[in-house]
């Protein structure tokens, strides 16, 4: 019996593998590629987001133009996590994520305190800063049922890579799940395509 309690505390601490497969599809909001899995109640969406959105983004909250191209010279995507499942709290802590990409490369994400660990070296404003804070996605987050949240994750790869990535969670009972994601592909570097019915 001892043995047997060993083997399931063991078990515990090992990553449970996901079955649900990614589905790809375009978000009907930006025209952009898309994708979404699900586990276990555990949800996840990644949106692409082009260069150009990003360095926009960045340069109307203050950063230097080095600054803006720096980030968007990242990818990165806007990404949604939540907690669809009715068995309690699920916990996230995105420094246990890790991308794999074409020839055996792999790594972890650039994590929102990296960042502004570079910038604040780099004298950006303190307002710049804090944009980037809010704007990017936590990298601790708990999720009570029915809870959700949004903001951009940052990966060490160029535009248009091409990795999959296993996302990591854990449930109320403090198991260690892991889903990868595959087929992910980071925005090509090119302009913003005009608003639908706007002037070119």
């Amino acid at each position: 019996m001892a043995l047997r309690s060993l083997f399931l505390a063991a078990t515990l601490l090992l990553a449970v593998p996901a079955a649900a497969g990614t589905q790809a599809y375009v978000d009907p909001r930006t025209g952009l590629d898309a994708w979404r899995a699900r586990d276990q109640g555990f949800s996840a969406t990644f949106i692409q987001r082009l260069p150009d959105q990003t360095r926009a983004f960045f340069l109307a909250r203050g950063f230097s133009r080095r600054a803006a191209d720096a980030l968007a010279g990242r990818c990165l995507f806007q990404t949604i996590l939540g907690n669809a499942g009715k068995r309690g709290a699920i916990t996230v802590d995105l420094s246990e994520w890790r991308w794999h990409a074409p020839g055996g490369r792999s790594g972890r994400l650039l994590l929102k305190e990296a960042w502004l660990r570079r910038l604040a070296a780099q004298g950006e404003p303190l307002r710049a800063r804090i944009a980037l804070k809010w704007s990017f996605y936590p990298t601790r987050q708990r999720f009570e049922p029915d809870d959700w949240n949004m903001g951009m994750t940052s990966y060490p790869l160029a535009p248009g890579s091409r990795f999959d990535l296993d996302l990591v969670w854990h449930d109320a009972q403090g198991r260690r799940h892991r889903l990868r994601m595959v087929g992910l592909h980071c925005a090509p570097d090119r302009a913003v395509p005009p608003a639908k019915g706007g002037s070119r």
